[in-house]
């Protein structure tokens, strides 16, 4: 059995605090989506990896550093997708919903509708936004 078959298959990658970081973080999870023969629910991964890693370059990620993106799919279709910020490392609570007119707020509430499950955790540097879909 060679490699491309084993389960489960692993990505990483780090993205620099900078605007093209998130079409470049979408990129690099399609990629991988495709070589694993992903194609099952592909449109809410990559909203959801929008989402996490704008809200990582807004909120989590001091100038000068970056995100950290990990891809996870487990033998039983699983996929997980980790956004690793470097911030303060402290966890906020989600925000009240926002009005019909705001122009953001929106990220969580969307990953929260589309993935099976998600949350947050801290680490020693920056906090982890997590979220699972079954892809297969």
């Amino acid at each position: 059995m060679n490699h491309e078959t084993q389960l489960p298959h692993v990505r990483e990658a780090f993205f620099r605090r900078e605007r093209k970081s998130v079409p470049r973080a979408r990129a690099f999870v399609l990629r991988a989506l495709v070589e694993w023969g992903v194609d099952a629910r592909c449109g809410d991964v990559l909203l959801c990896v929008s989402e996490l890693a704008t809200n990582a370059l807004v909120h989590g990620v001091p100038p000068g550093r970056g995100f950290r993106l990990h891809l996870l799919l487990h033998g039983d279709g699983v996929l997980r997708v980790e956004v690793h910020d470097s911030g303060d490392g402290e966890v906020r609570a989600p925000l009240p919903a926002p009005g019909p007119d705001a122009e953001s707020g929106r990220g969580l509430l969307l990953v929260s509708a589309l993935a099976d499950k998600w949350g947050v955790g801290s680490r020693s540097l920056g906090k982890i936004v997590w979220f699972e879909c079954q892809c297969g």
